[in-house]
């Protein structure tokens, strides 16, 4: 199970609670449809990851392939990586890609493909079999000619230079960092949940929710927003008659 996963589902579950403190029947309308659409996210998520591993098992086991192959060679498989670390320093990003033996592997068949914002790297015919690892949309640009990889015993190391050097890199990728951002933004829940008033954490969680939610979700807390303060101003004419 991804992080990305279990992240959904704690926040699912918060606003579930939140939800059940919720009094006014337009805040739990929106709150109702942000937990649908967390929902229907982590449906698709879990059917995103439930075909791709229906496809890397497919690649290994069922998808041969002979590009790059001579004419009577044995067929090979092509594995799509997506595990890897990394690290960084003032001048470079590296990346960590596990593969084991793949310091018997000829130096011209490890290779990558570099540009200013994505890499590949490829190492063909490790054990009959050709590895691939895709990363795109890195989080900052890096220099091409002044990057490099090196293999090692059971791990290439590729340096990515930096365009900007001594930059700290926040995430691997931008996308990374939207995610990360738009999880942090919209719920911000532990600072919530230690408030004392539950309609001041319900009133913190839709000024989030506000910011960041599309056309539908503004106009609807605009709208209970709104029907909340012409309530309160009835009430007070109400008491000055």
């Amino acid at each position: 199970m991804s992080a990305k996963i279990i992240e959904l589902k704690s926040d699912i579950e918060e606003l579930n609670d939140l939800l059940k403190l919720a009094k006014r029947k337009k805040v739990q309308d929106v709150l109702s449809l942000e937990i649908r659409k967390l929902e229907t996210e982590l449906i698709n998520l879990k059917d995103k990851e439930e075909s791709q591993k229906a496809a890397a098992s497919a690649a290994e086991s069922a998808a041969p392939t002979t590009s790059n192959a001579p004419a009577g060679s044995q067929k090979r498989y092509q594995i799509k990586l997506n595990g890897y670390g990394w690290d960084q320093s003032e001048k470079y990003v590296k990346v960590f890609v596990t593969l084991k033996n793949v310091q018997n592997v000829p130096k011209e068949q490890v290779y990558c493909k570099l540009t200013e914002h994505s890499m590949e790297l490829h190492v063909d015919n490790l054990e009959n079999k050709d590895y691939v690892l895709v990363i795109n949309k890195l989080l900052e640009p890096i220099v091409v000619e002044d990057s490099h990889w090196k293999q090692k015993t059971d791990m290439v190391v590729i340096f990515l230079a930096k365009a900007q050097p001594n930059v700290k890199w926040s995430h691997m990728t931008s996308l990374e960092k939207k995610a990360d951002d738009q999880h942090k933004n919209r719920f911000k829940t532990d600072d919530m949940m230690d408030k004392k008033d539950p309609q001041e954490s319900i009133m913190s969680l839709m000024k989030n929710m506000y910011e960041t939610g599309d056309d539908e979700m503004k106009r609807m807390i605009s709208k209970a927003w709104y029907e909340g303060q012409q309530k309160k101003k009835t009430g007070i004419d109400s008491m000055e008659l």
